[in-house]
């Protein structure tokens, strides 16, 4: 099952069908997800210079056991070697993100073609293999000179991610079928300006939503510069983490709090890039903060450059009441008037709820707001204290759990009419977990850190038999 032990593969010919097969349509895109920081290592190396996330993972008491994505799993020196566990699990598409500061170091001017280098050849590694790039231009990582210029919070900020995009664009259009501007601008804006658990660490509402302001900008100017340099046959797309809300009870006070949160949440991403305009209630809820005088003539018509699909990574619903959130806090304009309880039954290593119907949610509001809107699920999984035992094998019954019931929930949507294209498991790798350093597991593929060390998870078998049918065993 892996280029690194003698287990056989399990993924390759068709399966035979037992019992109700839930189908997926034909052409549905088995995937699954990196992030560079997490994964690459190289830190150092082909003139890459820190990004915010090398500054904060070095700031102490920021990441767990002080843990940096030096090394991560050494993705930079083994990329051959994961892009073979891929074709192995018979994954059709691979999304991966570009390392801005490995590509464009400070943040302007030429790209490094060392940097361009690397993935021009993960990219050729995977074509020859049968997989689509899927290329995120952004998963956090900001040169860490932008940051010193203000960062994200700052408007120049989003004309260097432009050109940093016709950049990649230039260098790997031709080759990449499907690009993504953003992932999750709302944990680069909220949990890096806002609370401050993410780099670049700061903790001013102004600053959060400045940010997201601005990252709604820079996808919409790296949208019409990759129209230019694109092929008109290239999907273009966005990555929101859409929050799954429910209200703790059914009174006005708690539904009010769902509001506030669904604007400073989802709403101040989806009316900008889909509706061209700001949430009206956003705006009065954050009057105590901002005037939004940041937002000048003509941004909202770049926020809303049309894109051809929406990609939406989900792990758990919020359950929300009227309250007070903890100090400092990422919803801004909305601390003092909500509160957060955790939701009932299982939960992951990162006590976070399991709970599928939250997916099921999302994507049928989708459908309902967006109805011609293609959708791809770009990041689902869940994280568990597993292990290899003295054979070397990692047994991983609640992951396969956890996936199995969020792609149910995902053919469900597909049956009552959401166009969802394809589904992206997070992840293919053990890896840098952010604030949580290396200690929790995301991977369907264990990684030794010690020895990289590569190892196929039941929960790789389980997803590489799924492939191989098209579909859950119902």
């Amino acid at each position: 099952m892996t280029a690194v032990d003698s287990r056989p593969a399990t993924a390759t010919g068709a399966l035979p069908e037992t019992g109700t097969v839930l189908r997926f349509p034909t052409g549905f895109r088995w995937g699954t997800a990196t992030a560079a920081y997490q994964i690459e290592g190289g830190a150092a190396e082909g003139g890459r210079t820190p990004s915010i996330w090398d500054t904060f993972s070095r700031t102490p008491g920021k990441v767990r056991n002080g843990d940096t994505g030096d090394i991560a799993a050494d993705h930079l020196h083994r990329m051959p070697e994961d892009v073979r566990l891929m074709k192995e699990l018979g994954v059709t598409d691979y999304r991966f993100s570009v390392s801005w500061p490995r590509v464009q170091p400070t943040g302007r001017g030429p790209a490094v073609e060392r940097g361009l280098d690397f993935y021009r050849r993960l990219v050729d590694e995977l074509l020859e293999a049968g997989i689509k790039p899927v290329a995120t231009l952004y998963h956090w990582d900001l040169p860490q000179e932008l940051e010193d210029a203000g960062g994200w919070p700052e408007r120049d900020t989003a004309h260097r991610f432009a050109e940093y995009a016709g950049l990649v664009a230039g260098a790997l259009g031709d080759r990449i079928p499907t690009w993504t501007t953003l992932n999750e601008p709302w944990c680069a804006a909220f949990l890096g300006y806002g609370n401050g658990v993410h780099a670049p660490g700061r903790t001013d509402d102004l600053a959060a939503l400045r940010a997201a302001h601005h990252l709604n900008l820079a996808h919409g100017a790296g949208v019409r510069v990759l129209r230019d340099r694109l092929p008109e046959t290239a999907e273009i797309s966005l990555t929101l983490n859409l929050h799954a809300l429910r209200p703790l009870t059914d009174t006005e006070a708690d539904r009010d709090a769902v509001r506030r949160i669904d604007a400073v949440a989802n709403r101040i991403f989806l009316d900008p890039v889909f509706h061209g305009r700001l949430p009206q209630d956003l705006v009065a809820d954050t009057a105590s903060v901002t005037d939004w005088s940041f937002v000048k003539d003509g941004d909202l018509e770049v926020t809303s450059t049309p894109i051809d699909s929406l990609g939406i990574n989900y792990y758990s619903p919020s359950v929300v009441s009227a309250g007070t959130s903890e100090s400092p806090s990422p919803w801004a304009g909305a601390e003092r008037h909500v509160a957060f309880t955790p939701a009932a039954g299982p939960r992951t290593a990162m006590d976070w709820p399991v709970d599928a119907n939250g997916l099921y949610e999302l994507l049928t509001r989708l459908r309902d707001e967006f109805p011609t809107l293609p959708v791809l699920v770009t990041e689902n999984g869940a994280a568990y204290d597993d292990y290899a035992d003295p054979e070397g094998n990692v047994h991983d019954p609640e992951r396969v759990a956890y996936l199995d019931a969020h792609l149910t929930a995902v053919h469900r949507a597909i049956a009552d009419g959401v166009d969802v294209r394809g589904y992206f498991l997070w992840s293919l790798l053990d890896n840098f977990e952010w604030a949580y350093g290396y200690g929790k597991r995301f991977g369907i593929v264990h990684v030794d850190f010690a020895s990289q060390r590569r190892t196929a998870k039941d929960s790789a078998r389980w997803y590489a038999d799924v492939i191989a049918r098209g579909g859950l065993e119902g």
